[in-house]
């Protein structure tokens, strides 16, 4: 009996949690945005349009997901993950793929793009939560090597965008997984050396990458190009103090900091809302994430608990990530920030695995 209400509280916080973060992003979009948005489409209302849209699809994908039996999931593990690896060769295509800022990371028609990277480490998830789960796979290192070169088609493919922050989540991911899944730390040592060696080299091959390591250190060394979004960032967090100046009142949305509405959202928070503002935020995660895992142990079979570990490392992992960059903790790099960074793909794909949660706790509710 204790565990249903268990369940029941746990959909109910993840609900609340989700609409919240949702919510509260639309109106941290106008307000990063509107000043930029006025000045570029003469339409202070551009970017908040856009993210009420994308908040209306996902709501679509996450109240269908929440019907879909997950168990149905398994049957197709391996089509989710043709369906990923499909999605990131679709961005090399001439005539559908889109480049911003020296980056290949969309596909479109027209008007309409979506970032295939974003759908595709969820479909990995799904692959990795089915193949895990059938059987004790990690006991022999051939399919622990197996499932690493598995993923790390994924991350080849999303590093060639290039794009180094979905790549790292996706990593951390695949790690995180295998570690739940029952890697052994032996194995896992025996990755660190050649994997810490792969990411210098692919920072070695790479400039830009170079630029932002050295960007990161010392900032002020090139205060108008490499250390430019960093040290407005870092002005932006500053300006914040305990309570922030105050809703709709950043300074450094004015066109001082740039993807304010998106990567760097978080700054925008910091300056706003202060401190404590960004510290709530921070809570609504943690929650949002331990009631995800919470339904995953408690789930009464191996894939379904798979799915919700993955589903909560993905959301964890990007958090951590993106709030790590803007804060000048990491390299600076492009990770929107779940449930509130402007983005419709990435709306889509983190509501719609919600409802997989909300499934997962509803159908093994039904059980106990």
């Amino acid at each position: 009996m204790s565990m249903k209400k268990t369940l029941n509280k746990d959909s109910l916080i993840i609900i609340i949690c989700t609409l919240a973060l949702v919510i509260f992003g639309c109106i941290m979009v106008y307000s990063a945005s509107k000043y930029s948005a006025l000045v570029n489409y003469s339409d202070e209302f551009f970017y908040l349009k856009k993210q009420i849209i994308g908040v209306a699809i996902g709501l679509i994908g996450l109240i269908v997901c929440t019907f879909i039996n997950n168990r149905i999931y398994k049957k197709f593990y391996w089509i989710f993950f043709i369906v990923g690896i499909v999605f990131l060769v679709l961005v090399f295509v001439p005539g559908l793929s889109r480049t911003s800022y020296g980056a290949t990371r969309w596909i479109g028609i027209g008007s309409f793009t979506i970032q295939p990277s974003e759908i595709a480490k969820f479909c990995l998830v799904f692959f990795l939560a089915g193949y895990l789960s059938d059987g004790d796979k990690l006991g022999e290192v051939k399919h622990v090597l197996l499932t690493l070169s598995l993923g790390g088609i994924y991350c080849l493919l999303i590093m060639l965008e290039p794009n180094m922050s979905i790549t790292m989540c996706v990593a951390f991911t695949l790690i995180f997984m295998l570690f739940i899944g029952g890697m052994r730390l032996k194995v896992f040592g025996l990755m660190i050396v050649p994997a810490i060696a792969l990411v210098v080299v692919l920072i070695m091959i790479e400039p830009y990458r170079l630029s932002r390591i050295i960007a990161f250190i010392d900032p002020w060394q090139n205060p108008l190009e490499e250390g430019y979004q960093l040290i407005q960032s870092l002005y932006a967090i500053g300006s914040g103090g305990l309570w922030g100046v105050g809703l709709f009142n950043s300074r450094q949305a004015e066109l001082f900091l740039p993807f304010s509405e998106s990567d760097f959202i978080f700054s925008i928070i910091a300056e706003e809302l202060g401190f404590v503002g960004c510290l709530i935020v921070v809570l609504v995660f943690i929650t949002l994430i331990i009631s995800i895992f919470r339904v995953g142990m408690r789930a009464n079979n191996k894939f379904s608990a798979f799915l919700c570990f993955g589903i909560g490392a993905i959301i964890s992992i990007q958090v951590i990530l993106n709030i790590a960059v803007v804060s000048g903790s990491i390299p600076p790099t492009g990770l929107p920030l779940p449930f509130i960074s402007a983005g419709s793909t990435s709306l889509f794909v983190f509501m719609s695995a919600i409802g997989v949660v909300l499934n997962i706790a509803k159908q093994d509710k039904k059980l106990l």
